[in-house]
């Protein structure tokens, strides 16, 4: 026995364009007004909006004042090796640090690094 197809839900889209005419769109038309150069940070700044933007340092600091040193770049630890596989693991701070530790001492990335750790504990304790 055949089942009769169900009506469809009305969506309330009329057939009616409402006198919808594309054609009587002018081609082109004016793009919007620019701001003045600075207008936008000028009332970014009176509304209390905080850029997150690098500020250079004021000049006087510059100078001869006494500023925190800034930290070494970190290596860029990233190569082609053919390893494919993600391991992740938690650990404390300072074995994470101390195996980076040892990376960058021997000029590893870090799959490299546990490979070799894994060597050791192979050698060390068996498999």
């Amino acid at each position: 026995m055949m089942e009769q197809a169900r009506q469809r839900a009305d969506l309330g889209f009329d057939l009616d364009d409402g006198g919808f005419n594309p054609s009587e769109w002018e081609v082109g038309t004016p793009a919007p007004k620019r701001l003045e150069s600075g207008a936008a940070r000028k009332v970014a700044e009176a509304t209390g909006f905080r850029s997150r933007e690098v500020q250079a340092a004021p000049a006087a600091s510059r100078a001869g004042e006494a500023t925190a040193p800034t930290p070494e770049p970190k290596p860029v630890r990233r190569r082609r090796t053919g390893r494919n596989a993600q391991f992740n693991l938690k650990a404390r701070p300072d074995t994470i640090q101390s195996f980076c530790a040892v990376a960058d001492a021997k000029g590893w990335g870090l799959g490299e690094t546990l490979e070799y750790a894994v060597a050791l504990l192979q050698r060390e304790y068996g498999s």
